[in-house]
């Protein structure tokens, strides 16, 4: 992670030509406008994620940057890019789309052809850079797609885009294994997000349909921990595949699907025992899918290495 510029750490002379010269050397070239004499105050911070190069940008003062066709053919390197509103509403425009994005929406948008990216107010956004083979889709999909929002409603763009936030925001935090691991689960997600919106999910590969459908069905799990009648019968209808289908996904987690919903059910009930609180250890059980506290209590053991209530008592001196 970097730090490449904080206004306020630069004398006021200094901040406009030194975010124009960062903004061009990191993110160009770009051709960046701002209002003479508006006061300039903003960050801007990059790392890497894998291959894939992360961005986080924030400033409150109104500006544009523009890719020109000028700029496009002394330097046009072969990527993609996908910029997210945090904060405030960018306006992305390419291929003679504008794409106003509200808070928690995406666009894609293809770096070898002009674009403007403009901000009319404060904005937090997050940028993610990757080489165009990267996107397993045909070129077309992007062509069709660029300057376009995409919001967090249903289907892998309501995965991707907490992903997406949770990635800029922490960005700091992740060591070289993690964030090799975490580059190819966003680009799995804006693979598909892009790809649900031009109907052509059968043109992603088939690995990573399934690491999609995976976290679907995680998301799907710890949503309904609570319901009893959660089981990997139940799972597979919601997901419109068989059981058999189901454990092999699984099979890559080396556990099985029962055994997946039970830990996060146990999970769930460990974490609210170490809170305090007024329930009950039967009530927390019941309230994660566990009804039966005598099942209960023998699997918290078993998990733990003492009953829930000896367990809650532990943290409670604490």
């Amino acid at each position: 992670m970097t730090v490449l510029i904080r206004t306020s750490d630069l004398p006021a002379k200094r901040r406009h030509d030194a975010w124009r010269s960062i903004v061009c050397d990191t993110l160009g070239p770009l051709d960046c406008r701002i209002a003479p004499g508006a006061p300039l105050r903003g960050e801007i911070v990059t790392g890497g994620l894998g291959p894939v190069t992360v961005g986080r940008i924030r400033t409150s003062t109104p500006h544009s940057v523009h890719r020109t066709p000028g700029m496009i053919q002394s330097d046009s390197p072969e990527m993609y890019r996908v910029v997210m509103a945090m904060e405030g509403s960018p306006r992305l425009s390419q291929d003679g789309r504008d794409a106003q994005l509200g808070r928690g929406e995406f666009a894609i948008y293809d770096f070898t052809r002009p674009y403007e990216l403009a901000y009319d107010s404060a904005v937090r956004l997050a940028l993610f850079s990757f080489p165009r083979e990267m996107l397993a889709l045909p070129s077309g999909a992007v062509d069709a797609l660029a300057a376009v929002p995409i919001a967090a409603e249903t289907g892998a763009a309501a995965l991707a885009v907490p992903l997406l936030r949770r990635v800029a925001e922490d960005l700091e935090t992740y060591r070289p294994g993690s964030a090799a691991r975490l580059s190819t689960i966003v680009m799995d997600l804006v693979s598909t997000a892009v790809a649900e919106r031009v109907e052509l999910t059968r043109a992603l590969p088939e690995d990573s349909r399934q690491r999609v459908l995976l976290m679907r069905i995680h998301t799907f799990i710890e949503e309904r921990l609570g319901d009893v009648g959660l089981d990997p019968a139940a799972v597979a209808a919601a997901h419109h595949v068989s059981v058999r289908y189901l454990h092999r996904l699984f099979e890559a987690e080396q556990t099985t699907v029962a055994a997946w919903i039970r830990r996060r059910r146990l999970e769930r009930c460990r974490a609210e025992l170490a809170e305090g609180g007024t329930r009950s250890v039967s009530e927390i059980g019941a309230r994660w899918g566990l009804p039966d506290s005598a099942h209960f209590s023998r699997l918290f053991k078993s998990a733990y290495g003492m009953p829930p209530a000896e367990y809650r008592r532990a943290n409670a001196v604490r």
